[in-house]
């Protein structure tokens, strides 16, 4: 049986898994599911919000989708498994993404 989570509840800081920097909460409203410095993430939903992966392998970011309604995408690939997902990229709020490293990945 799964415990039902806010999503506020889950939107807190964490520590990057690939380039170990302190990632704090996303303060513009959407949740935060990877770092801002380095695009990495990690597989922790089978479907987006769900956090039921058992995989909780790192995820490489490896491009990006334009997706109407949620703009641009960071697609991410699970270094494990394989398993690809676009992710919001964060524009706003007190840690923005990278745009300069967003801005050097390829188009999918």
């Amino acid at each position: 049986m799964r415990v039902a989570r806010s999503r506020r509840a889950e939107n807190t800081g964490f520590a990057c898994v690939h380039c170990s920097a302190a990632v704090p909460a996303n303060t513009d409203g959407h949740y935060r599911n990877h770092c801002p410095w380095c695009l990495w993430s990690l597989h922790v939903d089978d479907l987006p919000g769900d956090r039921a992966s058992e995989c909780r392998a790192p995820m490489e970011p490896i491009g990006l989708v334009e997706k109407s309604g949620k703009g641009w995408q960071v697609v991410h690939r699970c270094t494990a498994c394989g398993h690809r997902q676009p992710n919001r990229l964060v524009r706003d709020g007190d840690a923005p993404d990278d745009l300069d490293l967003v801005l050097s990945l390829p188009w999918l």
